[in-house]
């Protein structure tokens, strides 16, 4: 029986319906904002989610995460969903790559039974237990000390204020003075050994007014220990690894044991790929399971990881696939798959990888639900749902249905997009001038050097994990990043843009009243939903449920704030207003039409927002920082091929306006519109952090790495880079 979907309204979906084949791979497309994630993610996954709770007594239910009804007439034939979205993966500086597939565990019990000398149960191997972690770093790894030549500098004396830290004349500073152990005028750099230690350690003593600390002692138990907040704001700080267990983590009773030459932190620090040679190589057992989730993560593209990596810091596409590895090897079937993007941050040489990761789960007897962009998923496809036609109030319709030859053939902007071969453009634009960067390290960089141009736009590609973006972080210019933006629903995009201010000062000034009434977080906030515009109430273990507030009818201002008006309109039309119609009147709004989201309107949450959405509002809110040198880490995630198009335009203009913009990309079309190109590998990891090529496009074509290869291909084809 298929998935029956009726008469869908969440967020701008317009009355659709829909039948979804089960154990197929659906996938669906449409431009951001069209309504595919109101589809599959508003509906479908959070139904089966709701229902599944439904399943638990009450007690529980009160504990697990509410989920309110959908909007919808009849949802039949659902299956226990298993969401793998893109979010990022959290946890702390604890959580690593090992302790988050769970593969660590398995290490800890190989070494408590097979490591020589044995530091005891499995426990003691963990970083995360005090058994096992580092008593100097508590198991981090790192340590975070005072940067004595930013916080002392030498070359003057204490009078004429050596120490940073506190100004000549504080009552801190006082106290150095009173203790009769320096002379104020010498410089410090001058200091004997003993009187350096002095300053920085010296014991403590009674003084007449106060007590002598040394520098160093001093800021440590003021700051250190009390609020690093405060620390990194004075700059005055220096990371490094921890000086007793080298960075590993552990205490010595944990790294003495080894089996054969190697200890529990050498197995974290070695690349997937390289610890699965290792561990084949004892033929031991209890190593099987961590081999075949060593396997796993290889299989989706990440054997460069190695699992003593923080999950902080991983993209967001390596976190989605790593959350797929929890699920691969799974006996279950009969599950819904669903996936956001999951071909995010992935080079066209590893897309098929992915590829056969979906279909693997489909077929072993489950359905797997994708919103993509990416032509080569949507060439996987045994169903494809295209929505559309257009974004916000012009989609949430159903304007295709049925196999990837049709959608090829249908009259959609998708359907266009997938019959269309662009080339490269006619003439690229010559460099004004170079920068240069210098031997950079960093990560699995090796003293690389290269020259950037200026004056054009420049794409940075190779495979994920080659060392693009660790390179462009050496680039001196205003980086725009793939981290997100928040989401609440009391932010919207003329909040998070800063033009509300100017707004509120508009209104006040032409009725004579304080700003704050035009504020929903202020003075002007509705009393009854204090200005969020709903009301949401909680049943308990019940499903919550939310309404539109009946004292406003969800304009979330008061009565005195709606009676003020600005050239005929309250600050709630306003707030109605789309982008392009408000930048008409406040003219506030222009780079958000120019990013294609002149549909959206300035008063909407953003929690409402898609995954392209908010990354094209991040891109509109940069935008208007000064500087020439824009640094952009893959702007095309969360993009449809059309939005491309778009944002393409914006860099063009950026570039013709005197800028220089550099993209860190893997979408070939991209990369067909720059003016130049450095292409980074040869592969991932410790096998790549190299520039493998700079030239033209044109010239990239021709050259013999993964990327010219790729596009290559693109240019022969409707379909990208085909394997």
């Amino acid at each position: 029986m298929d998935i029956i979907l009726a008469g869908l309204k969440q967020n701008n979906l317009k009355d659709i319906s829909l039948s979804l084949p089960k154990e197929r791979l659906t996938v669906f497309t449409g431009v951001s904002g069209s309504g595919k994630s109101s589809v599959v993610f508003g509906t479908i996954a959070t139904e089966s989610q709701r229902q599944m709770n439904a399943t638990y007594n009450a007690f529980i239910r009160n504990r697990l995460p509410k989920f309110e009804r959908p909007r919808a007439e009849r949802l039949a034939h659902l299956t226990p969903a298993v969401v793998v979205d893109q979010k990022p993966v959290g946890g702390n500086a604890r959580s690593t790559v090992g302790t988050m597939t769970e593969i660590h565990p398995i290490l800890r019990v190989l070494f408590s039974r097979y490591g020589r000398p044995s530091a005891g149960p499995a426990t003691a191997y963990s970083f995360n237990d005090p058994q096992g972690m580092c008593p100097e770093c508590d198991g981090l790894g790192k340590t975070v000390q005072l940067d004595l030549d930013l916080a002392i500098d030498k070359t003057l004396s204490l009078n004429d204020g050596a120490l940073r830290l506190w100004s000549v004349g504080s009552w801190t500073w006082k106290l150095y003075e009173q203790s009769g152990l320096f002379d104020m005028d010498k410089p410090v750099g001058e200091f004997t050994p003993e009187e350096t230690h002095q300053l920085l350690h010296g014991e403590s003593f009674k003084l007449e007014r106060g007590t002598y600390e040394g520098v160093a002692d001093r800021f440590n138990r003021l700051y250190l220990k009390r609020d690093k907040e405060l620390v990194s704001a004075k700059k005055m700080l220096a990371e490094g690894p921890c000086r007793t267990c080298g960075g590993a983590r552990l205490n010595r009773a944990a790294l003495d044991s080894r089996i054969g030459e190697h200890n529990i932190a050498d197995y974290a620090a070695m690349e997937v790929a390289d610890l699965i040679v290792v561990l084949e190589g004892l033929g031991n057992p209890v190593a099987g399971p961590a081999v075949a989730a060593l396997r796993r993560i290889e299989a989706v593209g990440l054997g460069y990881l190695s699992l003593d990596r923080q999950t902080g810091t991983l993209s967001g596409g390596e976190a989605q696939r790593l959350k797929t590895v929890r699920h691969l090897g799974s006996s279950l079937s009969g599950l819904t798959y669903i996936f956001d993007e999951p071909s995010v941050g992935l080079h066209p040489r590893d897309v098929h990888l992915l590829g056969e990761l979906l279909l693997e789960l489909r077929d072993s007897g489950n359905t797997v639900i994708v919103v993509e962009h990416d032509r080569d998923i949507i060439e996987l496809a045994d169903h494809v749902v295209d929505m559309g036609p257009r974004a916000g109030t012009s989609g949430g319709e159903v304007v295709y249905e049925g196999s990837v030859a049709g959608l090829r053939a249908a009259r959609t902007l998708t359907g266009r997009m997938l019959r269309r071969t662009t080339g490269l453009k006619p003439e690229v634009r010559a460099p004004s001038d170079w920068m240069t960067i210098t031997g950079a390290s960093r990560h699995n960089l090796h003293d690389v050097s290269v020259r950037v141009p200026l004056g054009v736009l420049t794409a940075v590609t190779g495979v994920a994990g080659s060392g693009k973006s660790t390179l462009m972080a050496f680039a001196d210019g205003i980086a725009i990043d793939q981290s997100q933006i928040g989401g609440s629903i009391r932010s919207t995009p003329a909040t998070y843009l800063n033009a509300m201010d100017a707004i509120r000062k508009l209104f006040a000034t032409a009725n004579g009243v304080e700003p704050g009434w035009f504020s929903f977080n202020a003075l002007g906030a509705c009393p009854a939903c204090e200005g969020k515009g709903v009301i949401k109430t909680d049943l308990a273990f019940m499903d919550p449920v939310t309404s539109v507030c009946d004292t406003c009818g969800g304009s979330r201002y008061n009565p005195t704030a709606l009676s003020y008006l600005y050239e005929g309109r309250t600050i709630a039309d306003v707030l109605a207003m789309t982008a392009e119609e408000a930048d008409g009147v406040f003219g506030m709004f222009g780079a958000l039409s120019e990013l294609g989201l002149g549909y959206l309107t300035v008063g909407q949450p953003l929690s409402t927002l898609s995954g392209g959405e908010r990354q094209r509002l991040k891109l509109a809110h940069r935008l208007r920082e000064s500087g020439n040198v824009y640094v952009f880490d893959e702007p095309t995630t969360g993009l449809h091929m059309a939005d491309v198009d778009t944002l393409l335009a914006l860099l063009d203009r950026l570039v013709d306006g005197g800028n220089t913009v550099i993209v860190v990309e893997h979408d070939l079309d991209v990369v067909k519109h720059a003016d130049w190109v450095i292409d980074m590998g040869p592969e991932a990891g410790q096998h790549g952090g190299r520039v493998v090529f700079t030239g033209t496009p044109a010239e990239l074509v021709h050259a013999s790495t993964h990327t010219a290869k790729h596009l290559a291909r693109s240019l022969e084809s409707p379909r990208r880079a085909r394997r």
